[in-house]
């Protein structure tokens, strides 16, 4: 039995999280390539997105219930070999239907590592006694920039859509070999329950962390278009964005136990929260790329830390035992990140992309006047003593 406090483990949940973050972030820049290769509108478009969302809410639902009987290694396992076979089909679909098969398989794959490596990561950090997950979610935020990077490079060097994806499947599946014998095979059978609906402080943690993700989401599936359609930037360099978004999630993570450490959960929620609709605003009245990117760069950087705080908290809160919190609030936050972009194309049909990002950045402003509420109910620690 591999033991959850060795740097072996700490590895195999790092690889994890940047599997995860690196999928993902492979697709963001194939949506342009996709809507114009199937012909379709910002609302079909939606449409397509909601089969990845549907896909990993089904397979959310069901990694929380195996994952209370079988452990989070198998589904981990499962989930990051799902990510670097399916990959590829999104590069070949060449109807709808097939594009939202496909789609629907992604999303599987990825709700079910995330909720799974979520979990790994809590007991992980529990086993340490330090403060690790801030930098377990910076590792996600590396896979999506070098996956977008990847991604992005390799399409203005002209390289064909499935040449592209093939590669980065090659490297996803390497990192789940290495990861496969390091994790953990223990296996914690939870009494009570499977399923709990969320309520409580963790009924307003989930809705916190379904915006925050939605938030990333949206910037990873529309934010290509809108500065395209901005005339900002050419179509090959849409991914520009989300790469400058990616550098600041990872600076602001990297940081992020010494920033909370510091300051404490509610200022980070504060002024993380503040930040990120201050660099919405920017985005949307760009006149220029450069002033766009500064954008993104705001947005990322204020984002940062509000999911991993969310995550300390849960673990902290008394309404619920903590895995059940933990499940759902990643259940509610991946949902937010895959299910919303497809409510942002409905919208952006009705009343056109930037108008959907504006209500992004009002949404985003909730998590600011829910700081207060979501810290009160315990007193503030650092993360060390959480």
């Amino acid at each position: 039995m591999i033991s959850a406090d060795r740097p072996a483990t700490r590895l195999a949940t790092r690889l994890a999280f940047l599997v995860a973050g690196f999928g993902i972030a492979c697709w963001a820049p194939l949506v342009p390539f996709a809507k114009a290769r199937l012909g379709v509108d910002d609302g079909v478009l939606g449409l397509l997105l909601l089969s990845l969302g549907i896909g990993s809410v089904v397979a959310m639902l069901l990694t929380g219930i195996m994952n209370a009987r079988y452990g989070s290694r198998p589904i981990i396992i499962a989930g990051g070999l799902g990510l670097a076979l399916v990959l590829p089909l999104l590069a070949i679909a060449s109807s709808p239907a097939a594009l939202a098969l496909a789609l629907f398989g992604f999303g599987a794959a990825l709700g079910s590592i995330d909720v799974a490596m979520n979990i790994h990561a809590v007991e992980v950090e529990r086993a340490a006694r330090r403060p690790l997950m801030s930098g377990f979610h910076a590792l996600f935020s590396i896979g999506g920039f070098a996956g977008s990077a990847l991604m992005t490079a390799l399409l203005s060097l002209q390289f064909g859509a499935l040449a592209c994806t093939l590669i980065c499947s090659v490297l996803m599946l390497i990192a789940m070999l290495v990861t496969w014998p390091r994790l953990l095979r223990s296996v914690q059978v939870q009494e009570g329950p499977l399923f709990v609906l969320p309520h409580g402080s963790v009924l307003l943690l989930a809705l916190l962390g379904a915006i925050t993700f939605l938030v990333e989401g949206a910037v990873l599936d529309w934010g290509a278009l809108l500065v395209i359609g901005a005339g900002l930037v050419s179509e090959s360099q849409g991914g520009i964005g989300y790469i400058v978004f990616s550098i600041a999630m990872t600076m602001g993570r990297l940081g992020g136990d010494a920033v909370v450490a510091r300051i404490g959960d509610r200022t980070t929620l504060f002024w993380g929260s503040i930040i990120a609709v201050a660099g919405f605003a920017v985005l949307l009245t760009a006149p220029v790329a450069a002033v766009a990117m500064a954008g993104f760069l705001l947005i990322g950087l204020g984002a940062s830390n509000l999911v991993p705080v969310l995550f300390r908290r849960a673990a902290r809160q008394t309404a619920m035992p903590t895995g059940l919190a933990v499940a759902a609030i990643t259940t509610a936050g991946y949902a937010g990140i895959l299910v919303g972009p497809a409510g942002v194309g409905f919208v952006a049909r009705i009343g056109g992309l930037p108008t959907a990002f504006w209500l992004l950045a009002v949404l985003m402003g909730l998590v600011t006047l829910s700081a207060r509420i979501v810290t009160a109910e315990q007193r503030e620690v650092s993360p060390v003593d959480a």
